[in-house]
C-alpha cells in the first residue's frame, strides 16, 4: 500500500511531463508547418489530349521550399471515368527542392475528363499535423481514338520491321499499274513490258514504265448499333473499330489513296469523302471522337442507299460491324450483296474471345457441358457468316478485338497487291 502510494505521484508527474512533450511538439511541428507561405508549390502537367485504350502519363511539378524535408501526400482528383475514389500518392522532397512525381491514367472512352483538384499534405519528419495546399482545379483532357497506336504504325512505315507486329509481306501479282512513259531498256527491266512497237521504230529495246495506281477510295464504315456496344478489356467494339479506323485511315494515305468515313445506325452520321488533302487525318481524327453509340439497331437499308447516292466511284468499303449468328447476317445479306455489285467490299466482325475459353476449358459438370456445347455453335456460326459472305463474293475479316488494326491493314496490303480494287 505504501509502495503504491509512493509511486502514484510519480507517475502523474510522467504523464504529465510526456502531455508536455507532446504539447511542445505539436507547437513546433505546428510552427514549422505553418509558418510561411507558398512553402509548396505544385503544378499538374496534362498532355493536350488522351489517347483512348492508352496509358497516358500526368505530370505533378512540385517544389520544396521548406528549410527541411517534407512528407507529401498527394490526392489527385481524377475524372469520375476512372472510379477511382482513394487515388493517393506518398513521397518525400529534399529541402529547397524541386521534383517530379509522375503517374498513369488508362481512358476506356471518349469524351472530355475533368479533373478536380490537386490536394498536397506536407508533413515534417515529427508527422504529428499536415498542411493541405491546393493547386490547379478544374482542368479538362479530351480522349480521343488511340493516336499513339496511329503513331506506333506510322513509325513501323509498313516495311520490313513490321512483320515482327504482325503485317504480312504480300507477293505482287500481275500489273496494278497505270501507264507512265515509255523509256529505254536497261539491265534489270521486266521483259514482259518491252513494247515492240517503239522497239521497232526506235530499233533499240524500249519498254513501258508503269507507277502505281493512285488515289483509289478507300471508306471506313462504321456500325455504330447496340451491337457495338459489347465490351472486351475495357473498351468497347466501337472503339476498337474507331481506333483501327483511324490507323488504316492513315495507311491509306501514305499509300496514295484516298481515305474517308462515316458511321451508320438509324442514321448516316460523322461523314468525311474520301480525299488526299493534307488535312484529312485531321479531319477523320476529330469525326471519329464525336462518334457515339445510340443503342438502335442498325439500319443497314439506309446505309446501302446513302452509299448508292453519295459514293459514285468504285471504292474499298472496310465494314466494321458484328454479326453474331447466321440469321443476324441474312437478314442484311440483301443489301451487303447490293453495295457489293459497286464496290469491294470487306466485311469486318469480331471473334468471341469468351467462347473460347469456353470451349477450351474441359467441362466437368452437367452445366459446363451445355455452356461448351452453346459456345461451339456460335463459334461455328461465325465461321458460317465467313463462308456465306464468301460464296457471294464478299470479302470479310474475322478478328480478335486486339488485331482487329493488324489484321484490316493486312487485308489492305493484300487488296492493293493483288490489283482487286
Amino acid at each position: 500500500m505504501f509502495a503504491l502510494s509512493y509511486f502514484i505521484p510519480v507517475l502523474f508527474n510522467i504523464a504529465q511531463l510526456s502531455i508536455l512533450v507532446l504539447i511542445l511538439l505539436f507547437l513546433l511541428d505546428l510552427l514549422i508547418i505553418f509558418i510561411g507561405k507558398n512553402n509548396i508549390e505544385a503544378t499538374r502537367i496534362l498532355p493536350d489530349k488522351f489517347s483512348n485504350g492508352d496509358k497516358n502519363l500526368i505530370k505533378l511539378n512540385i517544389n520544396n521550399n521548406y528549410p527541411i524535408s517534407i512528407h507529401l501526400e498527394i490526392i489527385d482528383e481524377i475524372p469520375e471515368q476512372f472510379q477511382v475514389r482513394d487515388f493517393k500518392l506518398k513521397d518525400t522532397i529534399p529541402s529547397r527542392k524541386p521534383k517530379t512525381v509522375q503517374y498513369h491514367l488508362n481512358p476506356t472512352e471518349r469524351g472530355e475528363y475533368y479533373f478536380g483538384s490537386l490536394n498536397i499534405y506536407a508533413s515534417s519528419i515529427l508527422n504529428i499535423v499536415a498542411k493541405r495546399f491546393t493547386f490547379d482545379e478544374g482542368a479538362m483532357v479530351p480522349t480521343y481514338p488511340s493516336f499513339k497506336q496511329l503513331k506506333k504504325f506510322e513509325l513501323l512505315n509498313i516495311n520490313q520491321n513490321s512483320l515482327e507486329y504482325g503485317l504480312k509481306k504480300v507477293r505482287r501479282l500481275g500489273h496494278s499499274m497505270e501507264f507512265e512513259k515509255i523509256k529505254d531498256y536497261v539491265l534489270g527491266d521486266d521483259l514482259r513490258t518491252i513494247n515492240w512497237k517503239a522497239t521497232a521504230k526506235k530499233n533499240q529495246l524500249m519498254v513501258n514504265q508503269f507507277q502505281d495506281e493512285k488515289s483509289q477510295p478507300v471508306y471506313s464504315i462504321i456500325d455504330k448499333g447496340r451491337i457495338m456496344k459489347m465490351p472486351f478489356e475495357g473498351l468497347s467494339l466501337l472503339d476498337y473499330a474507331i481506333n483501327a479506323t483511324l490507323v488504316i485511315s492513315n495507311v491509306v494515305l501514305k499509300k496514295h489513296d484516298k481515305a474517308g468515313m462515316l458511321s451508320f445506325s438509324k442514321r448516316i452520321e460523322n461523314v468525311v469523302v474520301a480525299e488526299r488533302r493534307s488535312s484529312q487525318m485531321q479531319l477523320i481524327l476529330e469525326s471519329l471522337y464525336k462518334v457515339k453509340t445510340d443503342f438502335f439497331e442498325s439500319d443497314f437499308s439506309r446505309l446501302y442507299g446513302s452509299i448508292k447516292r453519295h459514293i459514285t466511284q468504285r471504292s474499298l468499303i472496310l465494314l466494321y460491324t458484328n454479326f453474331e449468328t447466321l440469321d443476324g447476317l441474312e437478314r442484311q445479306l440483301p443489301y451487303l450483296k447490293a453495295i457489293s455489285k459497286s464496290h469491294l467490299l470487306v466485311v469486318i466482325f469480331f471473334k468471341n474471345i469468351e467462347l473460347n475459353d469456353l470451349i477450351k476449358n474441359k467441362a466437368e459438370t452437367v452445366q459446363q457441358v451445355y455452356d461448351k456445347v452453346i459456345a461451339e455453335k456460335f463459334a461455328f456460326e461465325k465461321r458460317l457468316i465467313v463462308n456465306e459472305l464468301k460464296k457471294y463474293g464478299i470479302y470479310s475479316i474475322l478478328a480478335t478485338p486486339e488485331n482487329l488494326t493488324i489484321d484490316t491493314i493486312n487485308k489492305y496490303l493484300e487488296i492493293k497487291a493483288r490489283g482487286l480494287l
